[in-house]
């Protein structure tokens, strides 16, 4: 029987992705600067193995980031009256930005300085939503 990941390692993991995708580095690469396989910067980045704190610090270097980056937003362990953690974005919101459409789509529609071409964009993108059926989350 196998034990669900945590939820913190979760989170740090696809921030892990999220920054290692920003910066066009493979597993392979952020594996060799660390001194491991890819496949163990898999199992970082799903929260399957989790980082010991000077694993976390390296990788933080290694990204180009503050340690604090590698945990903003994510879950604190003590959740609010709703049963969510203060601050913390909806996990699809970070799953959605550690994949590569997601972070290509958002470096994208931040580039456009027009408001209304960004709202056309939104309405664009919720009709075409509506027609794939309800949301799932």
């Amino acid at each position: 029987m196998s034990k669900a990941p945590n939820p913190v390692d979760k989170y740090v993991g696809s921030r892990v992705r999220m920054r290692r995708i920003m910066l066009g580095m493979s597993q392979e690469k952020l594996g060799e600067a660390l001194g491991l396989t890819f496949q163990q910067v898999q199992k970082y980045e799903k929260g399957t193995n989790r980082v010991g704190a000077s694993r976390i610090q390296q990788i933080a270097e290694i990204l180009q980031v503050p340690v604090s980056f590698l945990f903003e937003g994510g879950p604190s362990g003590v959740p609010g009256p709703d049963g969510f953690s203060e601050g913390a974005s909806p996990s699809y919101v970070s799953d959605f930005l550690a994949t590569s459409e997601g972070l290509a789509l958002t470096k994208a529609f931040t580039r456009i300085t027009d408001s209304k071409m960004r709202r056309s964009i939104v309405d664009l993108v919720e009709q075409i939503a509506a027609r794939e059926g309800p949301d799932k989350r």
